[in-house]
């Protein structure tokens, strides 16, 4: 036994001297060779500064009345001349009333729809198809919780089936589909009498975007007023608190394509803009997107600040809804390869001048990257340095041999090793 116990000592001895020798040849390789590798990608980076400002545009109000509003275009719509934007109704039954007229209505176009297909027999492969494409989309508003527009997705999902029912139908005659659709048509016109005496139609009085939302400074900020907007001003209008009277409005219709942004800036920062030219305004807060605006103008310096107008007519039915925002302007955008910044090394490259025939040698800033088993060296031009990164580009190259070796996004980047050249076996 005590033979036994002698053996099995040594053999663990023996054992936990390899792990220790193990451990510290790697150790000592790993110091000696500090051999590391980082993936390069495209990269994309911007200049830009942080702004608070007002949009204006030009916008009139649609006067409301008491009752129950039922708004019948959607945020940011076209509205034309004389379109019905808003139905008043003066009490519960009224309301109650028109749902009936909108389920008769829709009725009658499943009708007339049966009716036309009566002799044909209908396509039902497409209804079908229609149907299923129907229940996918509501399905995914519900799942994402949007339900903006749940009951017009309803009532089309009702008379995709409805249609189809008919379709396949072989029961109900022409004659007898007629005798149906002209006992709705009965029913609706005798709501609509009702209705005549409850129900009020408001129409747009002019053509323009629709928006229900009206924040009081549709009068406050106007085109007319933008050269009047100095620094202090706009200071003015943030601290300004600005109620409207609920019930009085139901909702505004911007008449004009033409957005602005104003903002104040330091004089200093706003001597990077050019009158005329353009900038790019990104919006990441209550909508997320960029526009290229013009410059319209700068205004005269007030204790070192000054007003800035920008003006643009894309994305105006995007922005309704947004009045006092927080927007980067983006004055400069780089794109590139990102690299560490350790990685990159500066060689001294010989050339013979194919004129003179006479040797010159240049600086050639560039990258090794690990190609097989080799290190390739591939010269960069730097575009941006960073605390631990550098955006770069591939160098321009002169013969097609060059170009096939050149710098690419994906290339696995030596960013320490001893004793590099191009060519070298390191692994």
């Amino acid at each position: 036994m005590k033979q036994g116990t002698l053996v099995n000592k040594i053999v663990m001895l023996v054992l936990l001297g390899a792990v220790v020798i193990y451990l510290a040849v790697s150790a000592w390789n790993s110091l000696s060779d500090p051999f590391s590798t980082a993936l390069s990608y495209a990269y994309t980076t911007d200049e830009s500064m942080e702004v608070t400002g007002f949009l204006v545009r030009e916008e009139q109000v649609i006067a409301g009345q008491g009752g129950i509003v039922d708004l019948l275009p959607s945020e940011g719509e076209k509205v034309a001349l004389g379109e019905t934007v808003a139905l008043v109704y003066q009490s519960t039954d009224a309301l109650e009333r028109r749902q009936e007229l909108r389920a008769l209505e829709l009725e009658k176009e499943q009708l007339q729809y049966a009716l036309q297909r009566s002799d044909g027999g209908g396509d039902t492969t497409q209804l079908s198809q229609q149907i299923l494409d129907a229940i996918v989309e509501l399905r995914a508003c519900v799942a994402q919780g949007d339900l903006t527009d749940l009951e017009s997705q309803t009532m089309d999902l009702k008379s995709l089936v409805y249609k189809r029912s008919y379709t396949f139908s072989g029961e109900d005659t022409a004659a007898a589909i007629q005798s149906s659709i002209q006992s709705v048509e009965t029913q609706i016109q005798a709501l609509n009498t009702q209705s005549a005496q409850d129900t009020s139609q408001v129409r747009a009085q002019v053509s323009g975007i629709f928006s229900g939302l009206v924040d009081g400074y549709e009068s406050l900020l106007t085109p007319d007023t933008l050269a009047q907007l100095t620094p202090s001003a706009l200071d003015s209008l943030a601290d300004r608190d600005v109620t409207v009277e609920e019930g009085s409005w139901l909702g505004k219709l911007i008449t004009s394509p033409t957005w602005y942004f104003v903002c104040p800036m330091s004089e200093e920062d706003a001597q990077r803009l050019s009158v005329g030219g353009t900038i790019t305004v990104r919006f990441s807060r209550d909508w997320s997107g960029e526009v290229d605006m013009q410059v319209e103008s700068v205004s005269e310096p007030e204790n070192g600040r000054v007003s800035v107008l920008l003006s643009t007519d894309r994305y105006l039915s995007d922005i309704t809804l947004l009045r006092r925002q927080t927007v980067d302007l983006v004055f400069e955008t780089l794109s590139g390869i990102r690299v560490p910044k350790a990685a990159l090394r500066v060689l001294t490259q010989t050339t013979t001048d194919p004129d003179t025939g006479e040797e010159v040698s240049q600086q050639v800033t560039g990258v090794y990257a690990l190609v097989g088993a080799q290190a390739e060296f591939k010269p960069v031009e730097v575009l941006e340095q960073q605390d631990d990164y550098c955006l770069v580009v591939p160098a321009e190259t002169q013969t097609e041999s060059q170009a096939k070796k050149a710098l690419r996004a994906g290339d696995e980047i030596i960013v320490t090793a001893r004793d590099l050249f191009d060519g070298k076996v390191v692994r």
